[in-house]
């Protein structure tokens, strides 16, 4: 029985092959580059891509360059068989793995090696988003989610733990990536050098929205981010207008609370991400929309047919106008 075919007529060659390489090369542009490094972690890590991809490239030519020779010299006239055994078979691999071994012993001496962090950053994740705590000490803790600032320059530490299953944190431009495990902390040492906003994400299967489990990395400048944290830290100022008011009121009428902390209102809830300033964040369900009133207002209603199997039920049973007020006052949160 022939089996049927993949092939379509619109299935063109160019759009197979442009699919393929977007796959291939979906760490190696943009803001999410391994190519590009922003801070020490990733440029180490970069340069011993290029050691081994140059020496792989290069064993390449040789062994290319002995297959050709072999072939094109008459068996009578080659000479010294033994000593390409004993030289290439055995000499040239324990010289060239053990320099190998060395220089990956340096490398992962220095990336360990990392100044008394200015700041800690507790990252938890869980099935599909990140949850995130700030550290210094003598200060209270400051948590956010789904978006992590840190300062250029500044040495920082992240603990890395999961809630539920293992996760891998991966920030392509500012470090390798590492492993969360139930039950145990990891940590991630790095100094980010450029500002900038950058790509982070979960990368090792973790469900079924594992591939909408993202998170943005913003780096500012030291003094930005001091004002930021501060910011942080700030209460939740009272409504503005009635429409905010209204929605505030939704929030609670709708038990929000339960899930969602928002700081200077009584909701202190744990189980979802911290809201308190959810309108200042780049997006959505940890990178599943872009921010703003009317994406709030899509996934309040709809948080189940966007992300489905995440633990945010969809609200679809509010009217209209309590749903926009809703989201009015969850983007005044910032």
């Amino acid at each position: 029985m022939a089996l049927p075919s993949l092939w379509t007529p619109r299935m063109r060659p160019s759009r197979v092959t442009t699919a393929l390489g977007s796959a291939l090369l979906a760490a190696c542009e943009g803001r999410q580059s391994a190519l590009a490094p922003a801070g020490d972690g990733a440029r180490e890590t970069l340069d011993a891509t290029w050691i081994l991809f140059g020496g792989g490239a290069a064993i390449f030519v040789a062994v290319m360059a002995l297959a050709l020779y072999a072939v094109a010299v008459p068996p009578e006239r080659f000479r010294g068989g033994r000593g390409w055994v004993v030289g290439g078979g055995l000499l040239f691999p324990i010289a060239a793995l053990t320099l190998l071994q060395l220089y990956e012993f340096g490398l992962t001496r220095r990336l360990a090696a990392t100044p008394e962090p200015a700041l800690v950053i507790e990252v938890t994740g869980a099935m599909w988003w990140w949850d995130v705590r700030y550290r210094i000490p003598g200060q209270e803790p400051v948590r956010s989610a789904n978006e992590i600032v840190l300062p250029a320059g500044r040495p920082v530490e992240i603990r890395l733990d999961s809630a539920d299953v293992i996760h891998s944190f991966w920030i392509p431009s500012l470090a390798g990536k590492l492993d969360m495990i139930p039950g145990r902390v990891n940590r991630l040492s790095l100094t980010p050098e450029t500002p900038g906003v950058y790509r982070g994400q979960c990368a090792e299967y973790c469900g079924a929205q594992h591939a909408l489990m993202a998170f943005a990395v913003v780096v500012e400048p030291p003094d930005r981010f001091d004002a930021w944290l501060a910011g942080q830290r700030r209460p939740a100022a009272e409504p503005a207008d009635p429409l905010l008011e209204r929605g505030r009121d939704a929030f609670f009428a709708f038990g929000c609370q339960s899930c969602h902390t928002v700081r200077g209102t009584p909701a202190d809830g744990r189980l979802g991400p911290d809201l308190s300033k959810v309108g200042g964040r780049r997006s959505l369900g940890a990178g599943s929309l872009p921010n703003g009133a009317g994406p709030l207002a899509g996934w309040i209603a709809g948080a189940q047919h966007l992300k489905p199997e995440s633990r945010m039920p969809s609200f679809d049973v509010m009217d209209a106008d309590t749903l926009h007020a809703l989201a009015a006052w969850l983007e005044s949160l910032t």
